[in-house]
């Protein structure tokens, strides 16, 4: 099909497309203007956001059964509905768990009327199982952790370590190291719905809102902060600052409410 001979080639006006750059550029900076507003409010919303992080839910059908010092057995989604905190002990070699078991035990005593608060501990010594509920019985006795309150309790080695592991988002396997136990002493806290949570704290830079620190409570860690000389900003080591952080969350903790999810 030939084309019709007074077809004329368009002609562009140089002012006209100057213009259209000139507006898309603009609509270019507006949109980025904008989203970057959108950020920075986002940002400074989340910097002053202190409601303590969660880190993972422990779902029921991957929860922990175990053996407690009473000789029955209990899980612990029964804890649902109830904020607790979790340590990890070995029975025969302590030494890991001074600081947060002190921790636990200060807890056991300040918080003793509080039904809907409990402790747990978890021993991951491997015990034969004619002997485990004595041992555990004699265990909780010595450091005394009294039912419904403190619940000291345990399991199959391989199921609770991986328990442990997974689960609790221990930083290291539960392992014998030179004929000692290493393993993650820090605390755990659960809020009522079954996840982990830590505290969150507030940071500024430049006299701003900055992105808030996410802080665990290994106290051990805490504790190596003091020995290296690292400031507080009070007249307290920065273990003490931790436990009164706990403290703080625990209480945050206790004032939500129980989700169905």
């Amino acid at each position: 099909m030939s084309l019709p001979a007074d077809l004329e080639p368009a002609v562009r006006d140089p002012k006209k497309l100057r213009r259209t750059a000139w507006i898309l550029v603009a609509i270019m900076l507006a949109g980025g203007f904008l989203v970057l507003k959108a950020y920075e409010d986002w940002a400074a919303k989340q910097a002053t956001d202190t409601r303590p992080a969660i880190v993972h839910r422990i779902q029921k059908e991957r929860d922990l059964r175990l053996l407690r010092q009473d000789g029955r057995t209990a899980d612990l989604f029964d804890l649902r509905g109830s904020v607790f905190v979790l340590n990890v002990l070995s029975l025969r070699d302590p030494g890991a768990a001074t600081r947060s078991l002190a921790v636990m035990k200060r807890l056991a005593d300040k918080r003793a009327g509080q039904k809907d608060f409990h402790l747990v501990t978890l021993a991951i010594d491997s015990v034969p199982a004619d002997e485990l509920r004595s041992t555990l019985a004699t265990a909780a006795e010595s450091h005394g952790m009294k039912l419904p309150q403190w619940w000291l309790g345990s399991n199959e080695p391989g199921t609770l370590h991986k328990f442990i592991k997974n689960e609790l988002k221990a930083s290291v396997f539960p392992n014998e190291v030179g004929g000692k136990w290493n393993y993650d002493a820090a605390i755990v806290l659960i809020d009522r719905n079954g996840h982990i949570r830590r505290a969150v704290v507030p940071k500024t830079r430049n006299g701003k809102p900055a992105k808030p620190e996410v802080v665990g409570f290994d106290f051990d860690q805490a504790a190596a902060w003091d020995a290296a000389g690292m400031k507080t900003g009070t007249d307290r080591s920065n273990e003490a600052e931790l436990e009164i952080l706990l403290e703080k969350t625990i209480d945050t903790l206790l004032a939500e409410s129980t989700s169905s999810r």
